[in-house]
């Protein structure tokens, strides 16, 4: 295992109070294989961008944000929000002319589903959203397609408890308040909680320019997700790490075994699943781009896909992903704007 790796690894563990030995290990195996063109969509459409995957509560179907057929909803005529089967056929589809640049999604338990909506203020993939009011804002929806809630101003930003700069994941706890990392690189660097009917509860971190590397605070927030005990995992994407809070937002520890994240899923066993599309010699020295997987419990990272395509500043791979009842995880690479289903070996 790389130095920088294996010293990470064992500060994060003797941090948060176990055996330096119990997590010491070779660089993790890889138990997947890739799988291309799953999807299956109508003759000349494509997802483009997959900006956010997750199982339905049925068990029995996905659901993708996808940035219909580019890296941009805004004048296009495509529906963002698909649903498929396990199969790869289209089922479900709606949203068409309610989003610009999709960018989180999470399904809570009752089958609605959450959308953040918006590129921060000065990023070019959201000048045209913003030039037809659209951005900064986060939506819920039945599960029939009926917008439900909307949480900021269209295409208006700030860092007020009723304003965000770029949202960019969102996740609901069990007892229904909702988590959103607000926002994406450049805009706000801070994490947000709300009750269950909208109503704004507290917030961790800072507006534009209070990036930090301190506990507790952020750089470049990108994703967001909640373990079975209610912990919350946050993908604290420029300080190449992921902060755990308990369910109040207390800080726990910080995990650097995972690369530099930019998605995280933490499926009902409380394995956590987690993108590293952007790591490079630059952004994360010493570390390969890929999927990790772990024990959201411990920290322990048991697997890694790895991604050896040599990402440049302003490309990354894997940025979104989602994992099926039976292990297959749903990769949405950004720069190849395609959709991996990664296959446990021997499935």
């Amino acid at each position: 295992m790389h130095g920088r790796r294996m010293t990470a690894m064992l500060a994060t563990v003797a941090g948060l109070g176990f055996a330096a030995g119990a997590l010491a290990q070779s660089d993790p195996p890889n138990p997947y294989r890739p799988t291309y063109g799953w999807e299956k969509l109508p003759e000349g459409t494509k997802l483009g961008v997959s900006s956010g995957v997750f199982p339905d509560r049925d068990g029995k179907h996905i659901w993708i944000l996808a940035r219909c057929g580019g890296n941009n909803c805004a004048g296009t005529t495509a529906d963002p929000i698909l649903k498929f089967d396990l199969a790869g056929n289209l089922v479900q589809s709606f949203g068409k002319g309610l989003l610009a640049f999709p960018h989180g999604f999470y399904i809570d338990r009752e089958a609605n589903m959450w959308v953040t909506e918006g590129a921060p203020v000065g990023d070019r993939r959201g000048e045209p959203g913003f030039k037809i009011g659209k951005g900064h804002q986060v939506f819920k929806f039945a599960p029939d397609g009926r917008l439900l809630m909307t949480l900021g101003a269209a295409g208006v930003a700030g860092d007020g408890p009723d304003r965000f700069n770029g949202p960019s994941g969102v996740a609901v706890a069990p007892n229904g308040d909702i988590w959103i990392v607000d926002g994406h690189r450049g805009g706000n660097n801070r994490v947000m909680r709300f009750a269950k009917d909208g109503k704004f509860i507290k917030a961790w971190g800072g507006g534009v320019g209070s990036e930090s590397a301190e506990p507790g605070r952020f750089s470049d927030p990108h994703a967001i997700a909640i373990d079975s005990t209610g912990r919350i995992y946050v993908a604290d994407r420029g300080n190449n790490r992921i902060q755990v809070l308990d369910a109040e937002g207390n800080f726990i520890a910080q995990w650097k075994q995972f690369g530099k994240p930019s998605g995280i899923y933490i499926d009902a066993r409380d394995r956590i699943y987690v993108g590293d599309g952007m790591s490079n010699a630059a952004r994360n020295p010493g570390w390969v781009p890929g999927i990790r997987i772990g024990d959201a419990k411990t920290g322990r990272v048991t697997a890694f896909i790895p991604d050896h395509q040599d990402y440049k500043d302003g490309e990354s791979g894997v940025e979104f992903l989602a994992v099926d009842a039976g292990g297959n995880i749903y990769a949405g690479e950004v720069t190849r704007q395609r959709l991996v289903k990664y296959v446990p070996v021997g499935n």
